[in-house]
Parts: C-alpha cells; structure tokens; sequence
C-alpha cells in the first residue's frame, strides 16, 4: 500500500509472513465489498495477534480439555487452525475456553 518510505520494510515483513502477514490478509476494500449487505464471515480465520515463534511451539495435537492449554492466545491458535479445535468453543460465540480468555 505505501509506496514511500516504508515500502521496502513492508516488502521483507510480508515475504518473513510477521507482523500483519502472519494470517491471512484481505484488503478492508474487498472486505466490505464481500460483506455490501452487513453480514459478518461465518469462519474464523487467524487474527495474527499471536508471534511467529509463539505459534510455532503449538500443535494440532488434540487436548482433551481446556485445563490443558495454558493460555487465550494457545487457545485462539488452536480455535483458527486446528480441525478439532471448534470443540474449545461450545457455545459458538467465537471465543474458546472462556474460562481462558
């Protein structure tokens, strides 16, 4: 988007996929473009909140609870990119383990 000063900065974070481009990234523009009629997306998808190293030491290896993840954050990564992770969710209002987060 900055094509000045920032450019090549902003070049090297996005190819090292850190900081914004630790997810997936879609324009606000095309957002709102996809969304014209208000609804919000039904899948949750990474907030890239969560650091590369952080997120590296996670597996998709399955909990059998929420007594086993230590943290909100473990929690989310497990939520946006695990198959079982919905489970941490039971109430589907997006936020897993509430006694976590």
């Amino acid at each position: 988007y900055s094509h000045g000063a920032f450019a090549m900065q902003q070049g090297k974070a996005e190819a090292a996929k850190v900081g914004l481009w630790v997810g997936r990234f879609q324009a606000p523009w095309e957002w709102r473009a996809a969304h014209a009629d208000g609804t919000r997306p039904a899948t949750h998808q990474p907030l890239g909140l969560i650091s590369r190293q952080v997120a590296q030491s996670y597996s998709c290896q399955p909990r059998g609870n929420c007594p086993q993840i230590s943290s909100c954050d473990e929690a989310n990564w497990y939520l946006a990119n695990c198959t079982w992770g919905g489970k941490l969710d039971r109430d589907k209002d997006g936020i897993p383990g509430e006694s976590l987060c």
